[in-house]
């Protein structure tokens, strides 16, 4: 048996260009993973067989079948690898489905260690990133963790330095959102747009101003999810209004991130949201976490 913890992320920017060849949008992010985990668990099953459970935030709503990414990153591991083997997955979800939160590139990221851990492949993690780029764009980041830039689809990475810890306040919405569903109303609301991260947040994060941060904070998503959700518009003003220093929209929605300098400052704003009847839940975390990692 081996466990995994793998942390969620925070889009800190999330800058969407033009479609390439292949209808994806070019990507310019700033990715933070944030200690709001799942836990990943797998045992050894008869070779050929693969199996799939969850429990927790969300479980009734996920498929168990070879269409999840769970399934897929244990097959692709063991097809790559010429493994004679099969697993049994459980996954204990903390991570908000459909949240923008990246949980389900999380969890693949985690089978991806627990499986090579099991089966003795003794692969680093730059070993297991071409397969985790198969995956999907946000999973090879949940393999490193940290704070990172994202470039061409969320894929290329480069880890930035960051000084200081950011405390997050997560406002967890009624409904998810569906990732190709948010992209398409931005193409119908916005023409594309530059990819460049700005220098002045790289700046910010290398010198720990949680308040500069905070005001840098942006996401090309935002009026669509808005757009789809519109309730979150009000989460966004009562966070602001309880003195939140920044605001964005996680990924593609419809989760709403608030940073906040420490701790005080994340319990008054969690206490303000927590009353507010468009919210389904808030949880606190901080940044940067590492990824996915053997416990």
């Amino acid at each position: 048996m081996v466990e995994v913890l793998v942390p969620s992320k925070v889009n800190l920017a999330l800058l969407v260009g033009e479609t390439d060849a292949q209808g994806y949008h070019r990507l310019g992010t700033v990715f933070q993973a944030v200690s709001l985990h799942d836990e990943v668990t797998v045992r050894a099953t008869e070779p050929g067989v693969f199996r799939l459970a969850f429990r927790g935030e969300g479980s009734a709503f996920l498929p168990t079948d070879d269409t999840n990414l769970v399934t897929r990153a244990a097959r692709l591991l063991a097809a790559t690898y010429d493994v004679d083997a099969g697993v049994e997955v459980l996954v204990r979800k903390h991570i908000p489905v459909a949240g923008g939160m990246a949980g389900g590139s999380a969890d693949a990221a985690a089978t991806l260690v627990a499986c090579n851990e099991l089966w003795g492949l003794g692969l680093t993690v730059a070993e297991l990133h071409p397969l985790a780029a198969r995956l999907g764009s946000d999973v090879p980041f949940l393999l490193n963790g940290g704070t990172a830039i994202g470039a061409h689809r969320g894929d290329r990475l480069e880890p930035i330095p960051t000084a200081g810890s950011y405390h997050w306040v997560l406002a967890l919405s009624h409904s998810g959102l569906s990732t190709p569903a948010v992209f398409r109303e931005f193409d119908r609301l916005s023409p594309p747009r530059p990819t460049e991260v700005a220098p002045e947040l790289l700046a910010a994060l290398a010198s720990g101003d949680v308040a500069r941060v905070g005001a840098l904070l942006t996401n090309d998503l935002a009026e669509a999810a808005l757009s789809l959700q519109p309730d979150l518009a009000e989460v966004i003003r009562i966070g602001d209004q309880a003195g939140a220093l920044g605001t964005v929209v996680s990924g593609s929605g419809p989760t709403i991130a608030f940073l906040c300098d420490g701790e005080e400052l994340a319990l008054r704003v969690a206490d303000a949201l927590r009353v507010s009847s468009r919210v389904r839940a808030v949880r606190r975390a901080v940044g940067p976490v590492p990824g996915a990692r053997v416990i």
